[in-house]
């Protein structure tokens, strides 16, 4: 049974000259005893949300839709009705003590102070009752006689907390609890209200922008952007799985789920106020299609108790490949089987590593994936076409490759410009000056100068790292939706190949484009992919999460692999 229901609400903010839609369409419930987590940058309105339901939001506040809190309609009751819902009912937990605690009132008497409002009870009683909040939220009812700034950060969230809970509420309201708090006594905050949950079966909404947090105590989550919902289900599922672009780049944004990979954050920044008609997203998402910028998608249900808001249905899938084989044949008439009946798929915008040792078939399947050679038997179909028959090569927004050895994949003939405007060039993309230009954003973009006098320099000038962002450069100018690094960092040292790495991921992350990474070296791949194929005598035999096949292989072959790579 639903204990708390929010139907279509929306509440804007009236300033002079504009308003801020700070949430805008929300529908959500709570059943009783469930914790739900409501996670999201700052600024996406999950403390509007919190605030509406418990009657806060300030005069100039236009507020539509409806909550409903079991048989009560809170948005139409008047302010006395509401008052006499606060705390007995509904609580809340606000972030910082400092601000919410009266500095002039000892704590205890601030905790005793709702109490005896709304349960009429002596002060006798509240004292006692008080101690007892104390002890359940692990403080010694000593420190009642203290005021807020005698008490450490954590100590004042535990005296919030023991406030929350004075009158015994059916729901509470945690709003960004422990943001201000450090890892140790954040721990302990969590353990609490876990242990509180268990012991007194509380529903609470738990609002934060740490989903680590927020996962580690609620059941089920829901993430929002700009006012709206974009995505809810389990928490498990939402962190092994985010099915919408921004879930997937709040997960990648957080250190604690892939404790080994480098950090990237999405790019652009939340524009609070900005008016859309279309996606809220979709300046910041890198899978949107004409749709996303006209109309706005609304949430819908998708198997495993997921609702996303997408035109896309979520991560859009970009490549899959079927049932690919290729042999080589040798000089003394056999056949070496260098791809063996692989499957694979690359969604939008993530990083696949293709890893196993020399002869795997790594390099191979790159080539055909990248149109290079076809395979004997097979298919390929990126963004929804056959790839054999759309050269997707040749076109922007299509696949590119990268190969490993720098030397060979730009001649020594060809100056910077000619290397990298080659592309353009071939398939008459833009005119002449537009050429140049492209070939000087992209120089810069791969942090190389793009002055007359490097244009001008012949490739067997440089050194191999410069080679390297020149044949990347070369592949960034057609604009790709998919990139294939092929071991591009073997031939480098390793001061150039870390440099290179860097640049590449930092580009995959601004740019959005999806990259298939082909490596024998483990250790790179865990700080950069998302996902983990490895690949033995041409066949996959394992893939999944990174850290899952790192961390935990289930493949004999991957396990010997694995343990290769660890330093001895």
């Amino acid at each position: 049974m639903s204990l708390l229901k929010i139907n279509d609400l929306k509440c804007h903010y009236q300033a002079e000259n504009h308003t801020v839609k700070a949430v805008e369409g929300v529908s959500l419930e709570i059943e009783e005893g469930e914790i739900l987590g409501i996670v999201g940058e700052s600024g996406s309105g999950k403390t509007t949300v919190a605030l509406s339901i418990m009657g806060l939001l300030p005069e100039n506040t236009a507020i539509t839709g409806e909550i409903k809190y079991k048989e009560n309609v809170l948005s139409s009751l008047s302010e006395n009705e509401m008052d006499r819902l606060r705390w007995k009912d509904i609580a809340i937990v606000f972030q910082n003590g400092l601000e919410v605690l009266n500095p002039v009132m000892k704590v205890g008497v601030q905790v005793m102070e709702p109490m005896m409002k709304h349960l009429d009870i002596s002060s006798g009683e509240a004292q006692s009752k008080c101690e007892d909040l104390f002890r359940n939220v692990h403080l010694d009812p000593k420190w009642m006689d203290s005021y807020p700034h005698q008490l450490s950060g954590g100590m004042r969230q535990r005296v919030l907390l023991a406030m929350a809970l004075s009158c015994n509420p059916k729901l509470l309201i945690l709003d960004e609890v422990t943001s201000a708090l450090d890892a140790f006594t954040r721990k302990e905050i969590r353990d609490l209200l876990i242990e509180l949950q268990k012991k007194n079966a509380y529903t609470m909404l738990m609002i934060s922008h740490d989903i680590t947090f927020v996962s580690s105590v609620a059941s089920r989550v829901a993430v929002m952007y700009l006012g709206k919902v974009v995505e809810t289900g389990p928490v498990k599922d939402i962190l092994l799985s985010p099915r919408h672009p921004y879930t997937r780049g709040l997960v990648h944004s957080t250190p604690d789920i892939f404790v080994y990979k480098d950090l990237w954050g999405i790019p652009g920044d939340i524009s609070i106020g900005t008016e859309f008609n279309g996606c809220p997203f979709f300046p910041r998402c890198n899978q949107k299609i004409k749709i996303c910028n006209e109309a706005t998608p609304y949430l819908i249900p998708v198997d495993g108790g997921r609702e996303i808001a997408c035109h896309r249905g979520g991560v859009a899938e970009l490549l899959q490949a079927k049932d690919l084989n290729f042999s080589y044949s040798l000089p003394d008439g056999q056949y070496l089987k260098a791809v063996d009946n692989v499957d694979l798929e690359i969604m939008e915008g993530e990083v696949l590593a293709i890893v196993g040792q020399t002869g795997s078939g790594k390099s191979t399947l790159a080539h055909i994936l990248a149109n290079v050679i076809m395979p004997e038997s097979g298919n390929i179909s990126f963004m929804g076409e056959n790839t054999f028959k759309g050269c997707y090569g040749n076109k922007l927004n299509g696949i590119q490759i990268v190969f490993q050895d720098p030397f060979n994949s730009t001649s020594n003939r060809f100056t910077v410009l000619d290397a990298i405007k080659e592309p353009l060039d071939i398939n008459k993309i833009g005119s002449k000056e537009e050429r140049l230009e492209m070939a000087k954003n992209v120089l810069e973009l791969v942090h190389l100068p793009a002055t007359d006098a490097f244009l001008s320099k012949y490739c067997g000038e440089l050194s191999g790292g410069q080679r390297q962002r020149v044949a990347l450069a070369r592949a960034m100018v057609m604009q790709p939706k998919l990139l294939i690094a092929d071991e591009v960092t073997s031939a480098l040292d390793v001061s150039t190949s870390a440099n290179v790495m860097r640049l590449l991921k930092g580009l995959q992350n601004r740019r959005g484009f999806a990259m298939i990474y082909i490596s024998h070296d483990l250790s790179m791949t865990l700080k950069i992919a998302d996902r983990i194929a490895v690949m033995n005598h041409g066949r996959i035999v394992e893939m999944g999460n990174s850290h899952e096949v790192m961390l935990s292989p289930s493949d004999e072959y991957t396990k010997r692999l694995v343990d290769s790579n660890i330093p001895v």
